[in-house]
């Protein structure tokens, strides 16, 4: 049966989202929900964890970040496929600082369901994956903007035979 399931899946990703000082501001749940209500994504499971400054990791309940006495996660209560235990919470722990906590995210991309079922059926696997974190990409549009600038000057220039 769940064979079945994943095989009209889009894309599963998690995301491993570090907060500083244990400050949860709750900004980004809006959007978050809105990406859900839109249908562009389908949340598996949503956790959160605490690294205090001995090292010593604890999962953290669904709560009111903000601090406006509402829940601020209360959409997401009971949503879990069981897919995060104490192995992956100890995992994502284990990528943050003493001192801050984290929301482990697993969530299925469904706006690619209808073309990842189509390659699937076709016979095509993915092989390989990932992701461009923004400062390298950020890092090479910089390196690639000097050498275009490099060049555009020395297009400019005089020659010295001409």
């Amino acid at each position: 049966m769940a064979e079945d399931v994943l095989a009209e899946s889009g894309p599963i990703d998690y995301l491993v989202v570090e907060f500083p000082g244990n400050r949860m501001t709750g900004e980004g749940l809006p959007l978050l929900i809105d990406l859900v209500d839109r249908g562009l994504i389908r949340i598996l499971d949503f956790a959160f964890v605490r690294k205090d400054s001995d090292g010593t990791v604890t999962g953290m309940e669904i709560a009111d970040f903000d601090g406006d006495g509402l829940l601020d996660l209360a959409v997401f209560e009971g949503s879990g496929s069981g897919l995060l235990d104490d192995d992956d919470l100890g995992q994502a722990a284990g990528v943050i600082e003493p001192g801050n906590s984290a929301g482990v995210l697993i969530y299925e991309n469904t706006w690619a369901a209808p073309f990842a079922t189509a390659l699937r059926r076709g016979g095509a696997r993915v092989v390989a994956s990932g992701r461009v974190p923004l400062p390298d990409l950020l890092r090479s549009l910089d390196e690639l903007d000097a050498t275009e600038g490099a060049s555009d000057d020395a297009a400019t220039r005089p020659s010295a035979t001409g």
